[in-house]
């Protein structure tokens, strides 16, 4: 085991109706203005927006609002929220959505208190060194961005999909009412499932071995997921099985599972570029794709891994275990109705070298990982994704 610090200290607040408390909350711990941020159209179908401005005014809290976040959340948005935040001196920057929301809240709460362009912290230029606190309402199983130090956005100008990460970005607090994700349809929940899966599954893939403690929370929460999952596609009111979601995302994503193991991402980095250069792709789909094709490409390297987790999650005991595990996992995939051929997201043989020169900044860098990936290989990872 690695040696390591681990920090989580966002608040959850969980619970039916815990949303109807946002502006007690906010009043308790002294914060009078804030900037209200959200996606498009998901909160004011659900009745949450109407929710949220009644104990936002029944407490006296200011608000400015910046809706219209999409999916691959946009450096051009961060960019007006941080124009907004700096001429309003907001005091914190309230997030109610999903990943794409927290991100860019994130993405704005750094960018507020600097004169930099924010793109400079995703872009590797510089790192935060403050930040306006961020609070999160939690609508959708996925990202597990309400307790990480993660923020992903995009620069559509450039083509460019990149995360950087800071202690300082971990949102405050985070609400969790499961039942804001009985409307999220099938295909947005399958697509949580799998990035919730992938979270961990990146961590438990490392080149650190005989990690006990923290393989077992890994292969504990993956089944968790799976099993959740499942009932969750069958029955999108299943409060349980929603609740053990919401909680899976997040502590999927916030450094639990990956205790003395050594971070890649490898997977995410390689999906980063497809949802980075064809933004119509979701991150869940892109990801459901990649993890096979590099599942398959490396399994070599992790034969012990797949076998620990076929016996574990699957209940697999033949010799061809790790074959069956991968198999398994695709099987999952399809019974999600997620893709896992890149021709399903339209992405065709002709696109592979350009994605990989991208990857590679035109074969001069590689992806880093427990098998580093060049230009060659990642290739060959897309050949297998087709």
């Amino acid at each position: 085991m690695n040696n390591f610090e681990f920090i989580s200290p966002t608040k959850i607040i969980f619970g039916k109706d815990e949303e109807n408390r946002i502006g007690e909350i906010l009043k308790k711990e002294g914060y009078q203005k804030i900037l209200l941020h959200y996606g498009q159209r998901s909160i004011f179908k659900i009745g949450l927006y109407d929710k949220v401005v009644k104990s936002l005014q029944d407490n006296n809290i200011s608000y400015i609002e910046l809706g219209s976040v999409e999916p691959n959340p946009k450096i051009d948005l961060v960019r007006k929220g941080v124009e907004i935040a700096k001429r309003e001196k907001v005091e914190l920057v309230l997030a109610v959505g999903g990943g794409s929301v927290i991100d860019s809240s994130k993405a704005i709460a750094c960018g507020a208190l600097t004169t930099d362009d924010p793109w400079c912290f995703n872009a590797h230029e510089k790192m935060p060194q403050t930040a306006l606190p961020v609070g999160v309402i939690l609508t959708i199983s996925a990202a597990g961005s309400e307790l990480s130090n993660s923020c992903v956005i995009t620069n559509p100008e450039i083509h460019v999909k990149n995360g950087f990460n800071s202690d300082l970005i971990r949102p405050k607090f985070v609400i969790m009412n499961p039942t804001l994700t009985f409307s999220v349809s099938p295909f947005q929940t399958a697509c949580g499932i799998v990035d919730i899966l992938m979270h961990t599954l990146e961590r438990y893939f490392s080149d650190v071995d005989d990690l006990i403690f923290t393989d077992e929370i890994a292969l504990g929460l993956i089944k968790s997921v799976i099993i959740a999952g499942k009932r969750v596609m069958k029955d999108p009111y299943d409060y349980n099985a929603r609740a053990s979601l919401m909680i899976a995302s997040s502590f999927s994503h916030n450094g639990l599972t990956g205790l003395g193991s050594k971070l890649y991402f490898t997977v995410h980095k390689l999906e980063h570029i497809i949802s980075g250069t064809y933004d119509r792709v979701a991150h869940g789909a892109g990801l459901s794709i990649l993890f096979l094709a590099w599942a398959r490409y490396t399994k070599e390297i992790f034969i012990d891994k797949w076998k620990k987790l076929g016996h574990n999650v699957f209940a697999i005991k033949s010799n061809t275990v790790v074959d069956q595990t991968i198999d398994a996992f695709e099987q999952l995939f399809s019974e999600l109705k997620m893709p896992i051929r890149l021709s399903e997201e339209k992405i065709f043989s002709d696109a592979f070298a350009n994605l990989a020169n991208i990857a590679t900044a035109n074969k001069t860098k590689s992806i880093i990982g427990v098998k580093e990936l060049n230009y060659d290989d990642i290739m060959k990872i897309f050949i297998l994704a087709k």
